[in-house]
């Protein structure tokens, strides 16, 4: 990324924050796994103990009624870090068919904090349930009964995935999205397509095989000198065309931060890179991700 970008990892390299916008969701049972493999996008099979992934679980049209991370504590024990904004719903879409199932779903109320400190990590995992997210820098969550002296906000981990390419979904597009067009695909084991049926598969596959999906999230930054109000979530963006502004894409997540606009949007994915587009008086252009859009 450019040096004229403010990378919140360079000014606080050891960012320690409670993350009170998330929720951990003990799903438990002999069937767990067989009956989330029938949910998630993910290949829930595949993931050992141990570790973790993003993953979403759709409605029968694919549109994504929950995006989380999914971690595996035990054979029969896995947890979802949930953002608070897509509950209760997303809860309720995931538990639909549990009463089949030998399989439990418990909200908790442990303290869950992120950080991007591995000395953090290395002290406090084994006494607490931790998980390793190989992003760069690396990150690391930690919950249960621990008490960490914070560095930073929640919504500066907000704004890791913003800068990322780690995509954000709130109520306002809750049904309202296919996994692709946030880019998903590239992340993660967030999908399989080898795995064989899940809710809103069809869809999925149509999406990747016969390239129904015309969007991609992308990561929009502009100056922005004093306090702004942030853009309502699943409002659009303004591109310019020659000399007019047109409407466009859906917004999921904005921060400012350092005197920068950082907003995360699922546009057409064949938006020219060097597009100007602008909120308000906020002039903004395409940031770097991470990784590639072309498809694996």
């Amino acid at each position: 990324m450019s040096e004229t970008f403010s990378l919140i990892t360079t000014f606080q390299p050891d960012l320690c924050v409670k993350l009170e916008q998330y929720r951990i969701i003990d799903i438990e049972g002999a069937d767990a796994e067989k009956y989330l493999q029938g949910q998630l996008t993910c290949d829930v099979t595949k993931l050992a103990e141990g570790e973790q992934t993003l993953t979403c679980h759709c409605d029968p049209k694919g549109k994504m009624s929950a995006l989380f991370r999914l971690f595996r504590q035990s054979a029969t024990k896995f947890v979802a870090i949930m953002p608070v904004d897509l509950l209760p719903e997303a809860l309720v879409q995931l538990k639909k068919y549990a009463v089949f199932s030998k399989v439990t779903f418990t909200e908790t109320e442990d303290a869950i904090y992120g950080t991007t400190s591995g000395e953090i990590f290395a002290k406090f995992h084994e006494n607490v349930t931790a998980c390793r997210i190989s992003t760069e820098p690396t990150r690391y969550l930690l919950w249960g009964n621990l008490t960490l002296e914070t560095t930073g906000k929640g919504s500066d981990w907000d704004l890791l995935d913003i800068q990322q390419g780690i995509p954000l979904l709130y109520k306002a597009n809750q049904f309202e999205l296919i996994p692709q067009a946030t880019n998903l695909q590239q992340l993660d084991q967030a999908i399989s397509f080898t795995k064989g049926c899940y809710i809103g598969q069809e869809t999925v596959a149509r999406a990747k095989y016969r390239g129904a999906n015309k969007r991609a999230l992308f990561t929009l930054v502009g100056n922005a000198q004093g306090e702004i109000t942030l853009p309502e979530i699943s409002s659009s963006v303004e591109m310019q065309i020659e000399q007019n502004w047109k409407s466009t894409g859906t917004i999921l997540a904005a921060q400012q931060y350092q005197g920068q606009l950082w907003v995360q949007v699922v546009m057409n994915k064949e938006v020219e890179v060097d597009s100007v587009f602008r909120l308000g008086n906020v002039m903004l252009s395409i940031a770097p991700l991470p990784y590639s859009l072309e498809e694996k």
